[in-house]
């Protein structure tokens, strides 16, 4: 069934294919496929929690071309099922799931009405803008215009340079004190939504606190401080064509009902709702402007359509988490920063110094930070992965953000592994914090009252939510114990230049990656510029987690002679919570062979095997299950062939420690620094700096040469 699916999709991407280069397919269609497409066709698209009590229940699960959502936890990961095939493919794979919402089809009928009955009741929502309904995308770039035209001074309007495969434009807004005046050197806070385009909230979010800010400068005295001393970029939608999509079909929905509820007639189609992807259809090769929505068609629900924006970013591009296979909806594209979406907001992020980065999605109520894969993951060169040099300055503000809105303070792999992803590119090129949010807690464009609540907070978090958690992202940016600073003296109207050219890791290779920014100095001659450090984290000496030697509790069995293909169950509890490993350890007198499995039990009884160890003859086996869940275990003695089968079984618990690595030493990178009058290069001059670091910059020589051009 999984292969049946996949060559399904396949078939479609070739008559996309030939649709591109003006062929006239010719596809021929069995019977047993036609029966598939009926049972598409009748199924509703339905969210699933999928049981992942393991590590490698997560690996199975993101290897099926489902397509999985950012709500998950330590055993479990929500799905979508668009067809009857996803459906099928989940069932053969031997994972067990529950329907969470069986018809989402009704559910988006549901919330339209919602929506459409806040609206009629509401002449102005508390939200900054005041309003009562979810933007299209022409509703956003003209709040972004508004803004602009109502205060100039302080917000203006930015093109991205790469249209969308649709012929789209892409805007930001950029907003601070002064800010039609050149760069002059004051941080960078970067706000994002809608890399996936049926996250409707991530977007809405993003551009209330646009209104936020541009409404409360000079009305509010902590906004008014941190736009004097920061300029703040918003894009509100990366993914232009597939919101454009999502939202207009997912506008459309509309399930008329009888009076006893049932459903009699559906007058829109839910299209692309749920697309996930960008408008790619073909690797290498653009579409007409226009015709996304026509090839979308072709996909249920548009999501084997595209590459998922999030995992095309170099950082790491092309590792676990991110498929290899078109129809996949974590596609990661043909290399890193194939799609216009990326390269968009790479091209930004490498001509500002972004000492904070947030990107938006929904849903799971999460803050991630980097890394997206466990530490101990063996990385491309050898080594394991590790956690980021800045890990407690990250994870210190994410709990000072998530105090604010209430959600869980996370690694990006605590949800499952990913790679290509924007704040793991970000992080590791250029040295800012960079931070996903999760946004809700259980659906991707919820009824529109709960985007409120998530903004302004509700509950014990009212006034507060997520504009004080971004708030506090912004004072970080500002902040200059989490970035660097250099100082000095410039001729006046000269043109400061920081680059940095390097090679990124991808999980096969590298590419060519170039920091390029800019300043200009003022009047008086002498100049501040807030950077990023000089040295990238992905470089840096490597933090990995060493096992203690002392263990929280152990536990002893001994066991007694059993005949040969026997096994010896014995319980085992874990009540502690936070552990990081659980070690099993099988020992016995004779050179013969015992074999260890260890399983979890489940509420029903049933048994989710969970580690094992089967080594050779006369090798003691171990078995090692990272961060395990509080409740019953099994662990399992298997008499493979052994004459005489004593033995002493030891179930350990340990915490671990996070230190640098010895085996991996860190390198030191520079900044070159350049000073540019008349466009002449007056003077270069290497910068080294660190993250909390303070410099003066001796330009005497730039200086000097200045006056003879005169």
């Amino acid at each position: 069934m999984i292969y049946r699916s996949r060559r399904s999709l396949a078939v479609i991407a070739a008559a996309l294919t030939t649709a591109l280069l003006g062929l006239t397919p010719s596809v021929s269609t069995g019977s047993a496929e036609a029966v598939e497409a009926d049972t598409d066709t009748a199924f509703a698209p339905q969210l699933v929690t999928v049981d992942t009590p393991t590590r490698a229940d997560k690996q199975l699960l993101q290897t099926l071309g489902l397509d999985l959502t950012e709500h998950a936890g330590h055993d479990y990961i929500e799905v979508v099922l668009h067809t009857g095939s996803d459906a099928a493919v989940l069932k053969e794979s031997g994972l067990t799931y529950d329907v969470r919402i069986g018809n989402l089809l009704e559910r988006e009928a549901r919330n339209n009405r919602a929506n459409a009955a806040y609206a009629a009741a509401t002449l102005q929502s508390p939200l900054p803008s005041g309003r009562d309904s979810y933007r299209t995308l022409p509703d956003y770039n003209d709040d972004m215009r508004q803004l602009a035209n109502i205060r100039p001074n302080i917000a203006k309007v930015f093109d991205l340079p790469h249209p969308s495969l649709d012929g789209k434009a892409v805007h930001g807004i950029e907003i601070g004190a002064n800010v039609r005046a050149p760069e002059d050197g004051r941080p960078v806070f970067l706000l994002m939504g809608l890399h996936h385009a049926r996250e409707w909230p991530s977007g809405e979010l993003a551009m209330e606190f646009a209104y936020d800010l541009v409404k409360n400068y000079g009305q509010d005295a902590r906004i008014t401080g941190l736009l004097d001393k920061a300029r703040v970029l918003i894009v509100p939608v990366v993914n232009v064509d597939g919101f454009d999509l999502s939202r207009t079909d997912g506008g459309l929905v509309d399930l008329r009902e009888v009076d006893d509820g049932g459903t009699v007639s559906i007058l829109g189609t839910p299209g692309n709702a749920y697309k996930r992807k960008n408008c790619r259809v073909v690797d290498g090769q653009d579409t007409p402007d226009g015709t996304c929505r026509a090839f979308s068609a072709t996909s249920p629900g548009g999501f084997g359509i595209g590459i998922d924006p999030n995992r095309n970013y170099g950082g790491f591009w092309g590792g676990p988490g991110a498929s290899a296979t078109f129809a996949d909806p974590t596609y990661r594209g043909a290399g890193p920063f194939s799609e216009p979406e990326t390269q968009n907001i790479r091209e930004l992020i490498s001509s500002r110094q972004v000492t904070t980065m947030i990107s938006n999605h929904t849903f799971s109520n999460l803050v991630l930070r980097p890394n997206g894969v466990h530490p101990d993951t063996i990385g491309p060169d050898g080594n394991p992965v590790g956690n980021p040099p800045d890990e407690e300055g990250m994870r210190a503000l994410g709990a000072e953000m998530t105090a604010a809105n209430g959600y869980r303070n996370i690694h990006g792999w605590e949800l499952y592994d990913t790679t290509g992803t924007t704040e793991d590119w970000s992080y590791n090129a250029t040295g800012g914090f960079g931070f996903t949010f999760e946004i809700g807690p259980d659906e991707f464009h919820p009824p529109f009252p709960q985007v409120i609540d998530e903004y302004l907070g509700a509950g014990e978090y009212a006034g507060k939510g997520n504009r004080e958690a971004y708030l506090d992202a912004l004072e970080n940016a500002v902040d200059t114990a989490t970035h660097s600073v250099i100082r000095g003296s410039a001729p006046k109207g000269a043109t400061l230049r920081l680059r940095k050219q390097f090679a990124t890791p991808t999980w096969e290779s590298s590419f060519t990656d170039t920091l390029n920014t800019t300043m200009q100095v003022g009047d008086n001659g002498r100049f501040t510029w807030h950077i990023n450090q000089s040295t990238r984290p992905v470089v840096q000496e490597k933090l990995v987690e060493i096992t203690e030697d002392k263990p929280v509790r152990s536990e002893t069995y001994q066991g007694g002679p059993t005949t040969i293909g026997q096994h010896v169950d014995h319980p085992f509890t874990i009540t502690e919570t936070g552990i990081d490993v659980l070690q099993v350890d099988l020992d016995w007198p004779t050179p013969d062979d015992l074999d260890l499995e260890v399983y979890k039990k489940n509420a029903d009884g049933s048994l989710t095997q969970v580690g094992s160890s089967g080594n050779f003859v006369g090798e003691k086996e171990r078995a090692e299950i990272a961060a395990p869940a509080t409740g019953d275990y099994v662990l399992r003695v298997i008499n493979f062939a052994s004459t005489s089968p004593t033995y002493d079984l030891t179930a350990t618990l340990f915490d671990s420690t996070v230190v640098s690595s010895e085996e991996v030493p860190g390198l030191i990178e520079n900044w070159t620094l350049t000073c540019e009058k008349g466009g002449q290069v007056l003077q270069q001059v290497p910068v080294i700096i660190d993250r909390g670091e303070q410099a003066k910059i001796d330009l005497s020589t730039c200086i000097n040469r200045a006056r003879n051009l005169r």
